[in-house]
């Protein structure tokens, strides 16, 4: 169902929350106080507890920065959401800056007298963002790292989560955890490290074919963990957390300890220790400082393995798409028997929730469900509550993003739907986003080419009509894990090459502000290109599509659509029919055939 998250601010709380951490800053000789949307572990969600950003602000966007200082409160967003930003948070008390073409270090420089001093907490900045704030201010002002003083004046913060780590099937994950710890171990010795510090939530759950309930929506446990060169592992996580089953599934070579005993193990350690400088907290790299305890920068060893899929993960995923596809169409045959005025964004939420329930097989959604009507649309992360749930009116779009989760996969697929009879102009804009879905699924690209490299083709035909979107073109998705993975990204900040196994996202947008807004998703996954008369196939790469649902028609223009684009669209609608087809009701089967009739 959807979901509100208690501990947000409402604007009207804002200003007094934000005078008792002014106070606090001042008992503790601070001139600023970072509060960022982060925990301990870097993850994109946090839980309850950590949400401060949100506490403070009420702003709830899954990224950003408030940087307070005495007579200023900067929050930083990206432009995802600053029209959010400016709906949910007082506009007398915390000013939206426009992130990431104002940093915070520079702001900082403008707005904070010379001589200074910004608090932090060292558990939730990495080093390297860290350095990056300091490398911008002036010699007059400093960071101070300490304890948080959001903690200090939050009378009701939520306890930590403790929910339960269940083992994830060594058949799924295509290796056991122990073939896992013995390849990474090996990639250690040879770079000369005696030991990695993973702090990343997803990694430990790929790592060790575990999954949790920690944080909502994504199924991993919150905890930390040192790998040794020997392949040995120590897991610091609530013991309360791993029943018999789960104990024995990690066996002798991974012992357990509490949270609280993991600073005495990094001080225990010999040298040197392998940390991850844009994961990492810098209370692990300031804690084996202190010890004496030499480390070296390098990226978590499990990002990378986890990124490309085994080919058991691909064939889950591949099975929990069809699934999931099957589910969404049930839904779309149902939204298009409704009427314009009957229904808000609130009954589309729980209708479609309602047909992935009735999988049998779903174990939670993959974020909450993103139904955005007419200007609610243009607001890319928007979230429905009973306050902004408006009704579908005759001419909107409604812009429906939502996913699942199951123990063979994530799913995540966004359609834009009309209610009544669209306008032109609406359908001239989907049609661009189309074009461009269709030139990242049609793609085939050297190896070695990056997101960066990638996301200009979607934009391309956006750009034509002087339109754009400012998020990226697509994330890295796990399987039964983070909706959200990194490093692989469709985007022009991508420096990562794509390889074989990677699922990303597809999806292209556009967003009018205050009238409506678009955005086609699908997932896919880069694979070994086939060979081509003349060419060299072992240079060569290019996607499988893993979402199947209809794409819908009465939104395209097919004038402006060349030949190969139609192509595609009548080749996927042909595969929708095939493939999600004979999992549907009659009724939905009658739909679908009705749906993906050729342009």
């Amino acid at each position: 169902m959807f979901q509100s998250f208690t501990a947000t601010a409402r604007p009207e709380q804002g200003p007094p929350r934000l005078a008792r951490l002014r106070r606090a800053m001042a008992d503790a000789g601070l001139q600023g106080w970072l509060v960022p949307r982060a925990d301990a572990h870097q993850g994109e969600y946090v839980a309850d507890c950590d949400n401060r950003l949100a506490w403070l602000t009420g702003f709830t966007g899954s990224a950003g920065l408030c940087v307070v200082l005495g007579d200023v409160a900067g929050l930083f967003v990206d432009g995802r959401y600053r029209v959010q930003a400016r709906a949910q948070t007082d506009p007398d008390h915390f000013t939206p800056v426009d992130f990431p073409r104002i940093r915070p270090g520079e702001w900082l420089a403008r707005h904070l007298p010379e001589g200074g001093v910004v608090g932090f907490d060292p558990w939730l900045f990495t080093p390297e963002q860290i350095e990056e704030l300091t490398a911008a201010l002036p010699e007059g002002i400093r960071l101070q790292p300490g304890p948080n003083l959001i903690d200090s004046i939050w009378p009701d913060r939520p306890a930590p989560p403790k929910g339960a780590i269940r083992p994830w099937a060594d058949d799924l994950a295509g290796a056991t955890h122990a073939e896992k710890r013995a390849r990474l171990a090996e990639a250690l010795r040879a770079a000369g490290a005696r030991a990695a510090v993973i702090t990343l939530c997803d990694s430990l759950a790929w790592l060790l074919n575990i999954r949790g309930s920690d944080i909502p929506r994504n199924p991993v446990p919150q905890g930390f963990a040192i790998l040794h060169e020997d392949g040995r592992v120590a897991l610091f996580t609530d013991p309360a957390k791993l029943d018999e089953d789960a104990r024995a599934h990690l066996g002798n070579e991974v012992t357990l300890a509490a949270p609280e005993n993991f600073g005495a193990a990094l001080e225990a350690l010999k040298g040197p220790v392998r940390l991850d400088p844009s994961s990492v907290p810098v209370w692990v790299a300031a804690r084996l400082d202190a010890a004496g305890v030499a480390h070296v920068r390098g990226e978590d060893p499990c990002v990378m393995p986890k990124a490309q899929k085994t080919q058991a993960e691909i064939e889950a995923t591949r099975a929990a798409h069809l699934r999931d596809g099957a589910a969404v169409c049930e839904f779309l045959a149902w939204f298009d028997k409704q009427s314009p005025g009957t229904l808000t964004e609130i009954d589309v939420v729980t209708r479609l929730e309602a047909c992935r329930a009735a999988t049998g097989q779903l174990l939670d959604i993959s974020f909450d469900t993103i139904a955005g009507s007419g200007p609610n649309g243009a607001l890319p992360h928007y979230r429905v509550s009973e306050a902004s749930n408006r009704t579908l009116q005759a001419g909107d779009l409604l812009v429906l993003d939502s996913g699942g989760q199951y123990l063979d996969g994530t799913t995540d697929i966004t359609r834009t739907l009309p209610v009544g009879t669209p306008g032109e102009d609406e359908r001239a804009a989907f049609t661009r986003v189309l074009q461009g879905m269709i030139a990242i699924s049609r793609l085939r690209f050297p190896r070695g080419l990056a997101g960066r490299d990638l996301d200009a083709l979607a934009r391309y035909p956006l750009w034509l009509a002087d339109m754009d979107y400012g998020h990226g073109t697509g994330h890295g998705v796990g399987v039964y894990a983070c909706v959200h993975e990194g490093p692989q990204r469709l985007s022009r900040l991508s420096e990562v090459p794509l390889c074989p196994g990677m699922i990303l996202s597809n999806e292209p947008g556009y967003y009018r502000e205050g009238a409506f807004g678009i955005r086609i998703e699908n997932l896919i996954v880069v694979r070994e290109a086939a060979p081509v008369s003349g060419g060299d196939a072992a240079t060569q790469l290019d996607f499988e599509t893993l979402t199947f649902a209809p794409i819908d028609r009465r939104l395209i223009l097919a004038g402006m659509l060349s030949t190969a684009e139609r192509d595609w669209l009548d080749r996927y609608h042909a595969a929708c029919r095939d493939k999600i087809g004979p999992l549907l009701s009659a009724p939905a089967r009658l739909w679908m055939d009705h749906a993906t009739q050729p342009l």
